[in-house]
């Protein structure tokens, strides 16, 4: 990773563009390599910029921005992705996370929450808003259409699950549990290749799904 997070823009308001542009050029240490009016022109910026975090709108011209998302990992895979939606467009918030987005935040997230949510995704971590979860629980409960684990997870795996569900960081979980972060990674990756799912923003939400953690600890 390099000293700067450096981040492709994608919305098609010229309005919220130079929002975020004037919010995130003034952060020490967040660097803006480019900006996208639609999905097909971010496709095209990652793949030549290659950014460490793309910012996307969700509704845009030409190329929605799940379509955007599923190229966008499937070219450039260690390319973060945050979403910036709104209210009305929430809805498509839960097939982003099946397409492999990290982060969720709300358009009316205070200038502080998005920073943070970039440096969080920047990281590997999730970043989701809490008002998307709630509308997302309804989505999983719904019949999954993963298929079932060959091999359940173990005491720790589930410990590390729910820890993960709470939103903590790989160094988090290991102070809490006293071991190295090399070791939560290994945890992490365990689990996620044992549930089938690709991301610690999907294994928060299997947490939700499963008892195993509350919205409270969202």
């Amino acid at each position: 990773m390099s000293d700067s997070i450096r981040i492709l823009i994608t919305d098609d308001h010229a309005v919220v563009r130079e929002g975020l542009r004037a919010l995130i050029s003034s952060e020490p240490g967040m660097t803006i390599v480019g900006e996208a009016v639609d999905g097909v022109e971010a496709v095209l910026k990652a793949r030549s910029l290659r950014p460490d975090v793309v910012l996307l709108d969700l509704v845009m011209p030409r190329k929605g921005g799940i379509e955007a998302i599923e190229e966008i990992k499937r070219d450039i895979p260690e390319t973060r992705i945050l979403v910036l939606t709104s209210f009305a467009e929430d809805d498509k918030v839960f097939p982003a996370i099946r397409k492999g987005a990290q982060g969720y935040l709300l358009k009316d997230s205070a200038p502080d929450e998005l920073l943070q949510a970039i440096r969080h995704v920047y990281r590997g971590e999730t970043s989701l808003h809490p008002t998307i979860a709630r509308k997302l629980i309804q989505e999983i409960n719904q019949p999954s259409d993963l298929p079932p684990s060959e091999e359940p997870l173990t005491e720790r795996e589930v410990e590390v699950l729910r820890l993960v569900a709470r939103g903590l960081s790989n160094q988090e979980i290991a102070d809490e549990l006293v071991v190295s972060e090399r070791t939560v990674r290994t945890h992490v990756s365990n689990i996620l290749s044992k549930l089938h799912l690709a991301n610690r923003t999907q294994a928060a939400l299997y947490a939700l799904k499963e008892g195993l953690s509350s919205l409270d600890d969202v």
